[in-house]
């Protein structure tokens, strides 16, 4: 039986992140109509490791960029709407500037070049997988690349994909 992550940030390589399998989810809301699985293990939530490559800013409404970790590209996109957005309507306003200060200081770490950790919920944007961006810390270790990629590969053995016991 695979590993329930559904709620769990899961640390994967961009190339794993883009080959997971996408599956329309009927008993969900309109704005989560598709699912995610890696191996047959439902996941929603990640966490990627790379370079910003790509930057596209939309002031007020979102900041598209794409994070570079040597196995792929990770469309990223970070919403900066949150005062203008009916989604945040029924919230307190002084909860929805807070988030909207909190995003839009993570908008202002995004540099081209700059070595990012990206957490965030995985989702479907014209067919293709991306992560909407939850949080943003920049990294400044040189070593940081090469333990982010040693734990994704620890964790798809280790936990993400665990063989079977024998007897």
């Amino acid at each position: 039986m695979p590993p329930n992550l559904h709620n769990t940030h899961v640390k994967l390589l961009a190339f794993d992140l883009l080959s997971l399998t996408q599956t329309p989810n009927p008993h969900s809301s309109s704005s989560d109509t598709i699912s995610f699985s890696r191996r047959g293990s439902p996941l929603s939530r990640v966490e990627i490791l790379g370079t910003v490559t790509f930057r596209d800013s939309k002031p007020g409404k979102f900041l598209k960029f794409s994070i570079d970790d040597g196995t792929g590209c990770v469309p990223c996109i970070l919403w900066l709407n949150h005062m203008t957005s009916p989604y945040f309507s029924r919230r307190r306003p002084q909860d929805v500037r807070l988030i909207a200060h909190v995003a839009s200081d993570f908008a202002s770490l995004i540099k081209i070049g700059t070595v990012a950790r990206v957490r965030g919920r995985v989702t479907g944007y014209r067919g293709s997988v991306q992560v909407t961006v939850s949080d943003v810390v920049i990294e400044r270790d040189p070593n940081v690349e090469t333990l982010h990629w040693l734990d994704c590969m620890r964790l798809a053995r280790k936990c993400y994909d665990p063989l079977p016991h024998r007897k």
